[in-house]
């Protein structure tokens, strides 16, 4: 499952690298390494003037879960982005209240407005967020690359099965070095 091409017009999206998440219990991955390896593909995106879309968990939607109940806000301190991860006045921000950075968020409207036809997602929670995101951009018409070497979960099996089973019938994943090499020239 090696990534094959880019589009012109390819965007990257961040998902949940944050103080909530990150830290918060232990990951199958060193999270040091995802936001290591997050912070060189954005600047890889930033330095050919390609997207980097920012997105940051703020709360839960509502609705009963085995877990609890949901509708939940998060303090703003948790929301924050992990430092190390890099910023630019060029990135694009979303605060999500869902596990997906599409479904409640104008995401989809704001990269079209750009002319994006594909995202690489990267980020946490393989099995979660990135798979939900990877989900719902898959079913908008985009066409999909994870970055397998900066995500992680919070099981490895979690992680695993998203990477073997889900992503291949979304998708293509290859790692940054893969992804970087691919991106097209300046724009």
């Amino acid at each position: 499952m090696t990534v094959s091409a880019l589009d012109a017009l390819t965007a990257l999206v961040l998902v949940d690298l944050q103080k909530g998440t990150i830290g918060s219990h232990p990951m199958a991955h060193p999270a040091e390494d995802v936001i290591g390896r997050a912070a060189e593909l954005a600047a890889a995106f930033r330095q050919r003037g390609l997207p980097v879309v920012l997105v940051n968990h703020a709360g839960n939607p509502a609705g009963r879960t085995q877990y609890g109940q949901g509708g939940s806000d998060w303090p703003p301190e948790l929301t924050e982005l992990v430092p190390g991860l890099g910023t630019d006045a060029s990135d694009l921000r979303v605060t999500k209240r869902s596990w997906g950075a599409f479904a409640t968020t104008d995401l989809d409207a704001r990269l079209k407005s750009l002319g994006v036809t594909q995202v690489v997602i990267a980020g946490v929670a393989t099995s979660y967020g990135i798979e939900s995101t990877a989900r719902d951009a898959y079913d908008r018409g985009y066409h999909v690359t994870i970055a397998a070497d900066a995500i992680t979960d919070p099981t490895a099996e979690g992680h695993g099965h998203s990477l073997d089973r889900v992503f291949p019938a979304l998708g293509q994943a290859g790692t940054t070095a893969e992804i970087i090499a691919l991106l097209p020239a300046s724009q």
